[in-house]
């Protein structure tokens, strides 16, 4: 038994048809399907069913993939080692990062990780909390950038920055014109709000409460462009996180953007990582290099974390 196999197995699972598999593994079809044979004939099992439309894994096989990630992430976390011994600040980086704060972080992130690590490939994947903790779970992906807390001991985190919770209303609103709101004065305003699965929605829910404030019934959005899109129609109110609300402001404002006055709703980002990852210091060094970039005229509503 070799990792190439364990690697031509692992492709098969996820792409179920051999051709695939193999294009993913940059080898023949050929090729592929004699090593799953070799490899379920040194097992003395069969790991695969396979008719003329589909392939599918046995009970066993699945048992055997199951085990077989874990493997391939220890595998991998070996060759880390090696290369961070080496150079710790090239190769390959997945990152994450949830729908929330990666169209507004990434402009600054981006050109922190360039200047900061010249040598390091950024593979970004965008995906909600819960599909992103699975992934970093799983080995698919190194690290993520999401927001504080997530509720799982088998990953560890790093908090980057605060990040203040903004007003967002039409501009017709009775409160647009304000500099600064008391909570207290959006008691009883309904909130538009996320649907289902975005962390940030859970956020705001305990924002709105705290405020008196409910959500509107028979709306949720799928994106933040969306609720802003919704505020500028006039069909109501909602919270954004102060990056989101940075972006509205500089390419056009069609919303009032009102802070709060102090102490101000706010949510923690921050960089997760599996406990056992060795690039920790790295990734200690990725947070800092990235809020060193963030913009210091947003300095009241967004605080660093020194680490």
């Amino acid at each position: 038994m070799n990792i190439r196999d364990l690697q031509y197995l692992m492709a098969l699972a996820e792409h179920q048809h051999f051709g695939r598999a193999a294009d993913a593994c940059h080898v023949s079809q050929p090729t592929l399907s004699t090593q799953i044979k070799k490899l379920e004939g040194e097992l003395n099992v069969t790991l695969v069913e396979r008719d003329n439309k589909k392939v599918m894994l046995t009970e066993v096989g699945n048992a055997v993939v199951e085990r077989t990630a874990d493997i391939l992430r220890g595998v991998d976390e070996i060759r880390d080692i090696a290369l961070q011994a080496s150079d710790p600040e090239s190769g390959r980086l997945a990152l994450g990062l949830i729908p929330t704060i990666g169209p507004y972080l990434l402009p600054y992130a981006m050109r922190a990780i360039k200047k900061r690590f010249p040598d390091l490939r950024i593979y970004l994947y965008e995906a909600q909390t819960a599909d992103l903790v699975d992934m970093l779970k799983s080995g698919k992906i190194d690290a993520a950038i999401m927001a504080l807390p997530v509720d799982d001991d088998r990953i560890d985190n790093i908090p980057i920055y605060n990040e203040a919770f903004l007003a967002a209303l039409p501009f017709n609103h009775p409160l647009a014109d304000r500099s600064l709101l008391n909570p207290s004065e959006l008691k009883d305003s309904e909130m538009m709000l996320l649907e289902d699965g975005h962390c940030l929605r859970d956020q705001a829910l305990e924002v709105c409460q705290n405020m008196g404030a409910s959500e509107m019934s028979g709306f949720r959005a799928t994106s933040l462009e969306t609720l802003r899109q919704m505020v500028a129609s006039g069909a109501g109110v909602t919270l954004m996180p102060t990056l989101a609300a940075e972006t509205n402001q500089i390419e056009g404002s069609d919303v009032a953007i009102v802070p709060f006055e102090e102490p101000q709703p706010q949510r923690q980002v921050g960089i997760f990582f599996r406990p056992s990852s060795p690039r920790k210091a790295l990734f200690k060094e990725l947070g800092q290099a990235i809020a060193e970039r963030l913009p210091k005229g947003l300095k009241n509503h967004l605080s660093l974390i020194e680490n």
